[in-house]
């Protein structure tokens, strides 16, 4: 910012504190016109002076005046000339020096003028620099600061901080790389830091507690120390040696803030001898680190301690590795020596070190070339991580079996073979039943398989499982850490270890036959599937592919591919992870890194994928055919392995693969179009029921996929399949394959230079085929549309209105994926028509305009006027559309509009709001909501005169939530504009309203209040946002909410979100799944049958088994060895939700005389009703004059009753009979004991009488779960009918 800028900010104050200032710059101004002196940098600073002498002098200080003139002053300094500077130096120092010693002096004098004496000793030269501090100089200038740096007010501390960083940062010009004030600075801080820490120690000692206050200046203190050696790239080397004993005195103290900022000195010590122009301080600072070692037990300090050292050889072995490394074994015992300690914060800050130390000290020529030397050192690390293991560590080896972690990781293929007694080691204790640290071994024995490789851990610690030997375990534990852990090793281990084995493992399954499996069988089947599963981990980046991927393993593959369906995953997972790995060593662009690479070279990397690609044409048919027998949900992995290979495939092999899929496509299109209806339907039957879709889909994918390895002469082909395909409306799913080619083109440089040379065909292509677009399809062409808009040429410009017309009917889709499309191509086009600004739209090229009509030219003003003309269509969903098209273009190009343009917007949606349509005034409130929200103030307001009065009119239409919308509108004018402004354009009637919102939100704050009151302060923020914004959800303001948040409650089909261009992501609801389980026995999730026992709503309690009264006919006798389904002369009230006995037909009538609800006669004989109610009442139906006909005929005995079936209970399934279909009874042609025949009608059922649902409340079927259809491949276990090796 310039000196002008910062001066206008001052002339037009917004606070009142700022009056002042201006007030003095406004005379000072008026000062240099009267003098005729121009308003210079130089001019204002000699004013200013001379005002600074008025304003302060060596007694007394004009506190308000002395403020306002040094504020400018510090504005100024920095623009004055500095040989001015230098000039006047003593005499301004003599003039602040006032202000900065007034003991009334607060921050807002303070810091402007610790900013002037900032500026000026900047600018001071070596001279200057040399003088005392006993004279006025920069000297006494810079221990003022130092001094101000350990103030207790923090704005002050902060700010004289900063100065100090910049004076040191800037050294006048010198041959010395230090600032001359450096060791003035780092002598006074850290005698400072010392007196402080000397008195904590000796309070501490007198008093417990006592210590603590001295503890703020302590850590100001530091800040200061840290400051320093910030600005001074480190600390002066002669005065190292007290800094780290103070540093280490005050890391030891209990208080963490203290210990972290003494480390953080520390830190910044070593970062700034990391450079070259340092690093010779470094040696020095070690030595000095490990002569001020602890004792042995002390817990306070040795961490710190530890953690220094670890940090500070770090920075060591960035600038000398070689001298570093050789010292390691040393560093090694010292730190191990604490692992023994008692102590477990030692113990843990030994690990952590020794930890450090394998991670940074072992430098890549070591793991690459090792000398002799080299190869001495790591024998001795390793000699000392084999005593680790040993009894005297015992209490440590949870930590130990870290450190060997890190060994692992850091020696790499160098731990093969002086790391073997320590795998042997932790595989022995792993075999131990009674050890419990079975997951830490587990971690120490695969970071071995990954350094040393499988075959050599397997040497030391063999599976035992295909012969197991007398004595040895056998260690199947051992197959998931192979799994997890195995890479970069060699294939052809796979090929003699774990082939055979799995083999053997499968014969034992064969040999079983068709008898049922036992547990072992199971294990046996478990162990295959863990073997292959190994695959991948082999397969990625192996060391000898050449000489172990051969012929007949790729025909093992094949064959497993084509008959294990179980292990397609891995062996997929497998072939494409061999392509990969190899592929992404060779897309390395920085400088060969042997270690990075695994030693595997770019060359050798691209040896091995010429070799793979001799493979990928007889690959690519096994995958393709195992891809056609595959159900769709089970394919994912075998596309991205065609991907994997199609990437490499010779291009001659590409065409060929192409050729014969197309072929086979248009042969399956053309037997698709020659059948007949009734073949189709009986072919879609039969599709339906092996669940495989049509053979068109299948190679469609495959179509798709290889399109982006295919050469520009084969586009034509492309493009003739996608234009045949995508005009077919009898296949949605086809045609949303055919238009996700586009995309897919885009993907490579030269399907997007055919996109751009074809723009033209594929633009006739998708207008013509609108008509023809199946609603599944929708998301997939807006997708298309949006891949072909940014290869748009400026002269199809057309295309955009063209295509307009559907885009923004589709911001009205049911489907959310194509309505986020449509808002998104909206944009898109948007932003074409910007950056096209200027070009010409021929109007006379766009489908349904005159030939004659007029061509206009490309802007975002046009682009919205095409929009605009969707509001004069007839049709209300266009009409809407339109307005939700708006609204979302609106916000994202308001910045970029002209202020006619929104003008005339928001004037013409006015007007809308008047509409009797709902459809259209939703999209409206949507429209305003977002103006109010985003549009300028002075823009607004003029508009609310009209835009409040007609709002308010949906304020008392409740349907479809327009009075909560309305009310969400209002809240947020009242909140920008004030409750002034909307209470003075408010209707009278509606100002209830307002006075509703206002003392809402007044409710709310004085919640908010007292929670804050009650919480103490403490984290009363998130419990008053809890009181009083339940409805803010997860957003920190309403705002947020507002803009980022859709209110799901609002019933519109197009949400906020969506329109404001935010990704809708729904949130996560814990709880929804619950487990329906008998109460005698859990439910076993391994079954098959378990999925039955799953379901999304919670399930009920079924009730208890209550004794029932005995059932009795009309004539007394008692109803024995009868279901209550059966039972012919139980009569029902169609009451909904009563299932007891007191509640049949009979039961209903005695209570309509003498219940509780009754007709009673009291005194004289008046009628008495009982108006009590209960609980029960409200689900009771009423039973009316007819039903109580109904009911005394059936008590009269006439049992061919009417066909009312129930009245009200019918048809529900709720205490009556299902459209008159009842079970058992009477309704079953049965009748009961003592019962006349009856002579009705055979065909209607459940007359004469109202059944009760045998299924309780509900009348509905419950659903079958053992009938739902399940995929084939689930819950099928390990099944294998056939031999695994052909």
């Amino acid at each position: 910012m310039s000196l002008e800028e910062k001066l206008d900010k001052i002339r037009s104050p917004k606070l009142q504190n700022q009056q002042q200032t201006h007030v003095v710059l406004s005379a000072v101004e008026d000062t240099l016109r009267d003098q005729k002196t121009e308003a210079s940098p130089t001019g204002y600073f000699a004013a200013l002076l001379a005002l600074l002498r008025q304003s302060v002098s060596a007694t007394s200080v004009n506190k308000d005046l002395a403020t306002s003139v040094v504020y400018l002053l510090d504005v100024i300094t920095p623009y004055a000339p500095q040989p001015l500077l230098r000039s006047k130096f003593s005499q301004i120092l003599t003039n602040l020096a006032p202000a900065l010693t007034y003991p009334e002096a607060d921050a807002p004098l303070l810091r402007p003028s610790i900013g002037c004496l900032e500026s000026l000793l900047v600018a001071q030269d070596s001279a200057a620099w040399e003088l005392s501090h006993t004279q006025i100089g920069p000297r006494r200038a810079i221990a003022g600061l130092l001094n101000l740096a350990v103030d207790h007010r923090p704005k002050i501390r902060k700010r004289a901080q900063e100065a100090i960083t910049r004076v040191l940062k800037n050294p006048p010009p010198s041959p010395s790389l230090d600032h001359p004030a450096a060791d003035m600075c780092a002598e006074t801080a850290l005698k400072s830091l010392s007196d402080l820490a000397a008195q904590a120690t000796q309070a501490g000692k007198q008093k417990k507690g006592a210590s603590a206050e001295h503890e703020p200046a302590l850590i100001h203190a530091l800040q200061l120390v840290k400051t320093v050696a910030v600005a001074s790239g480190g600390w002066p080397s002669k005065k190292i040696e007290a800094l780290c004993e103070v540093l280490l005195n005050i890391s030891k103290s209990s208080n963490e803030y203290m210990t972290m900022a003494a480390f953080e000195v520390f830190e910044i010590i070593f970062e700034g001898m990391a450079e070259e122009t340092s690093s010779s301080k470094l040696p020095r600072l070690l030595e000095v680190i490990s002569e001020l070692r602890p004792s042995q037990n002390d817990s306070q300090l040795l961490p710190p301690w530890i953690a220094v050292l670890s940090r500070g050889y770090d920075v060591s072995a960035q600038i000398t590795p070689d001298e570093t490394f050789q010292k390691l074994p040393e560093l090694f015992n010292l730190i191990s020596s604490f692992l023994a300690s008692s102590s477990h914060n030692i113990r843990v800050s030994a690990a952590e070190c020794l930890i450090s130390f394998m991670a940074n000290c072992i430098p890549d020529t070591v793991l690459l070339e090792p000398s002799i030397y080299d190869e001495k050192v790591l024998e001795k690390l390793a000699k000392a991580a084999v005593d680790l293991l040993s009894v005297k560590y015992q209490a440590a080896w949870m930590e130990t079996f870290t450190v060997m972690s890190a060994m692992f990781d850091g020696l790499r293929w160098r731990a093969d073979p002086i790391m073997s007694d320590v795998v042997r080691t932790v595989g022995e204790l792993r075999a131990n039943g009674s050890f419990t640290g079975k997951k830490e071994a587990d971690e120490v024995i695969g970071k071995a398989i990954r350094a040393m490789g499988p075959e050599r851990v397997l040497d030391i610690l063999p599976l035992n499982l295909s012969k197991p030997k007398q004595g040895q375990p056998g260690r199947a534990w051992m197959l998931p850490i192979l799994r997890d852990y195995v890479s970069n090793t060699n294939l052809q281990h796979f090929k003699t270890e774990f082939v055979p084995l799995s083999e053997a493992m499968f014969q034992r399954v064969i040999d079983n036959g068709e008898a049922e499996k036992s547990v072992e069988i199971k294990i046996f089947e478990t162990l295959v599937q863990q073997i292959w599963a190994l695959l991948p981990g082999y397969c990625d980046l192996p060391l000898d592919i050449t000489e172990s991927f051969d012929q007949s393993f790729a025909e093992l593959l094949s064959n497993l591919l084509y008959k294990q369906v179980e292990l397609r995953p891995d062996v997929c997972r497998a072939l494409q992870t061999l392509i990969d790995s190899n592929k992404a060593i060779v897309a390395i662009e920085s400088d060969e890194d042997l270690v990075l690479q695994s030693r595997v070279s770019k060359a050798t990397a691209q040896k091995n994928i010429d070799y793979l690609s001799g493979f990928a044409s007889n690959m690519l048919a096994v995958l393709f055919n195992v891809y056609s027998q595959t159900l769709p949900q089970y394919r994912g992995y075998i596309l991205q392995c065609i991907n994997a290979y199609l990437s490499i495939a010779p291009l001659k092999e590409v065409m060929e693969t192409f050729e014969r899929v197309t072929s086979m496509l248009e042969s399956s299109l053309k037997e698709t179009v020659e059948q007949t209806q009734a073949e189709k339907q009986k072919k879609k039957e039969q599709s339906a029921a092996d669940k495989m879709p049509p053979m068109s889909h299948t190679l469609m994918d495959l179509v798709i996929t290889i399109a982006i390895y295919l050469p520009r002469d084969s586009f034509s082909t492309l493009f003739n399949i996608a234009s045949l395909i995508i005009v077919m409306d009898s296949d949605p799913q086809l045609q949303k394959k055919a238009y996700k080619l586009i995309p897919r083109l885009a993907e490579s440089p030269a399907g997007q230079q055919a996109l751009q040379e074809r723009s033209t065909e594929l633009q006739q292509l998708l207008l013509n085929s609108a008509e023809k677009a199946s609603a599944p399809a929708r998301r997939d062409r807006l997708t298309a549309i949006s891949t072909l808009i940014p290869f748009l040429p400026n002269d199809s410009l057309h295309f955009i209105p063209s295509i307009l017309s559907e885009v923004v009917i589709s911001c009205k889709e049911v489907n959310e994926r194509a309505r986020t499309a449509a808002f998104d191509l909206l944009i898109l086009m948007g932003e074409k028509m910007a950056s096209a600004s200027g070009a010409v739209i021929d109007n006379s090229k766009v489908p349904h305009m005159p030939s004659d009509a007029p061509a206009v030219t490309a802007n975002l003003e046009e682009y919205f006027t095409m929009i605009s003309a969707g509001l004069a269509g007839s049709a209300s969903h266009m009409v809407s559309a339109s307005i939700t098209a708006l609204t979302r273009i609106l916000y994202h190009f308001r910045e970029s509009m002209k202020v006619e343009t929104l003008n005339e917007l928001v004037e013409t949606m006015d007007l809308f709001l008047t509409h009797k349509n709902r459809e259209i005034v939703r999209s409206v409130l949507g429209f305003v909501k977002v103006c109010i929200i985003s549009l300028p103030k002075d823009l607004m307001v003029p508009r609310l005169q009209t835009l409040i009065p007609n709002l308010m009119v949906w304020s008392h239409e409740h349907k479809a939530h327009f009075k909560a919308k309305v009310k969400h509108i209002i809240e947020r004018m009242i909140r920008r504009f004030g409750v002034e402004v909307v209470d003075k354009y408010c209707p009278e009637d509606d100002r209830k309203l307002i006075a509703n919102i206002r003392k809402t939100r007044d409710r709310a704050k004085r919640q908010k209040e007292a929670t804050k009151g009650a919480a103490g302060g403490e984290g009363s923020d998130e419990e008053g946002a809890a009181t009083s914004g339940r409805r803010k959800g997860h957003f920190e303001s309403e705002y947020d909410e507002a803009v980022y948040g859709s209110d799901e409650s609002d019933g519109s089909d197009v949400s906020d979100d969506e329109v404001f261009g935010k990704s809708r992501k729904p949130a996560k609801k814990g709880g929804n799944t619950f487990i329906v389980e008998d109460e005698d026995e859990p439910l076993d999730l391994l079954d098959r049958k378990a999925l039955a026992n799953i379901s999304s709503t919670r399930p009920l309690k079924q009730r208890a088994p209550m004794r029932t009264k005995a059932k009795m006919d009309l004539d007394g006798k008692l109803l024995l060895g009868q279901d209550s389904d059966d039972d012919a002369m139980v009569l029902d009230t169609p009451a909904e939700g009563k299932a007891d006995d007191d509640e049949g037909g009979v039961g209903a009538y005695v209570k309509a005389i003498k219940g509780r609800d009754a007709v009673q006669r009291g005194r004289g004989g008046r009628l008495k009703f009982s108006n009590k109610r209960t609980n029960d009442d409200d689900d009771e139906m009423d039973v009316d004059g007819e039903d109580i006909q109904a009911i005394k005929k059936k008590t009269g005995g006439d049992s061919r009753g009417g066909s009312r079936g129930g009245s009200r209970g019918g048809g529900r399934g709720r205490g009556g009979f299902r459209g008159g279909s009842g079970r058992g009874g009477i309704s079953n042609g049965r009748r009961g004991l003592g019962e006349d025949k009856r002579h009705g009608s055979s065909g209607q059922r459940g007359g004469g009488r109202v059944m009760k649902s045998p299924r309780g409340k509900s009348g509905r079927a419950p659903l079958d779960f053992k009938r739902m259809a399940k995929s084939p491949y689930a819950g099928r276990g390990f099944t294998y009918p056939f031999n695994l090796i052909n």
